[in-house]
């Protein structure tokens, strides 16, 4: 899926909430941390991106489990290595934090997701994008992504009240669902 133009009344929606559910709810006021997380909800508008990574056989991987064992596989240091723990990091961000009730169910299923702490994965996934950001001597965005793990908790409950404000707002997507 394409990227939304710059100025896309989305893109401005979730930017204004953000910041919004950010300022006023939490008292944080980080503008690259509320852009990010404006960008994520952009980024995951469409079901191909939340499940863009692909298995061997190019299927795409639907299970956080699934993201890490391949991510581990990779060789170390690279983009791609920093794509999958940055995508890591994302997935399970979205997840706790819009749609908490998803995993949740997550963990009654028999599914390799079930026994999963979203949390501690998403923590580590931006962990692990921060240090090879910092090996790219890319300080900004490792900065970045160490604040998304240290804060991740914070962040996730940011995006509950992102979608709160969306679901109050009768302009906005039906459901806050996912466009396929």
């Amino acid at each position: 899926m394409r990227d939304l133009p710059d100025g896309h009344p989305l893109q401005r929606m979730f930017s204004g909430l953000a910041e919004h559910a950010f300022f006023s709810h939490l008292g944080v006021a980080d503008p690259p941390l509320t852009d990010y997380l404006s960008g994520l909800l952009t980024r995951f508008l469409h079901y191909d991106s939340v499940y863009r990574l692909r298995n061997e056989s190019g299927k795409p991987i639907t299970q956080l489990t699934e993201m890490v064992l391949e991510a581990e596989q990779l060789p170390a240091g690279g983009k791609t290595r920093r794509e999958y723990y940055r995508h890591i990091g994302d997935f399970a961000l979205f997840w706790t934090g819009l749609y908490p009730e998803v995993v949740d169910r997550q963990r009654n299923r028999m599914c390799k997701d079930a026994m999963v702490n979203y949390t501690t994965h998403g923590k580590r996934g931006y962990l692990i994008t921060s240090r090879l950001e910092e090996a790219e001597h890319h300080d900004a965005e490792a900065s970045l992504f160490r604040r998304l793990s240290d804060q991740f908790e914070l962040c996730a409950v940011g995006l509950r009240k992102v979608r709160e404000e969306w679901e109050l707002n009768p302009d906005s997507p039906p459901g806050g669902e996912l466009l396929r």
